[in-house]
């Protein structure tokens, strides 16, 4: 009567994708799951979850995420629905579109910013 579904593959070990130090990425990264970057991405990245951009990481290029915390560099555009987290280390250039906003001292926040309430989806094709 009250049967439980299996847990798949990807629920047992957790939703969280990873990039490691030292590696480079050109192109776009679509991800449905978490992401943590510590190498470096030149191009574009979209996730319906939340994005960690570490201490050694850096992207170049346009972000869509719900949540972000951002340890290393980024230069170009972020949009995040919900919260967007400048560590003390963080060096932000750009354009910053986001619900919240919390920045550390010590972060290099150089960008243009709006804070919009939560919209129900931000999409690529809403910002061209």
């Amino acid at each position: 009567m009250f049967e439980k579904k299996a847990k798949s593959y990807t629920d047992l070990l957790g939703k969280t994708n990873r990039i490691v130090e030292g590696t480079t990425i050109k192109g776009t990264i679509v991800s449905p799951a978490d992401f943590r970057l510590d190498g470096h991405l030149i191009g574009n990245f979209e996730t319906k979850g939340k994005l960690v951009i570490g201490p050694a990481g850096s992207i170049t290029g346009d972000i869509i995420c719900k949540s972000c915390d951002i340890e290393g560099k980024f230069d170009g555009k972020i949009q995040v629905l919900e919260m967007l987290n400048l560590k003390s280390k963080s060096i932000v250039l750009g354009e910053v579109i986001c619900g919240k906003l919390a920045v550390e001292p010590g972060a290099e926040f150089s960008a243009s910013c709006v804070m919009r309430p939560p919209v129900k989806n931000i999409s690529h094709e809403q910002s061209t």
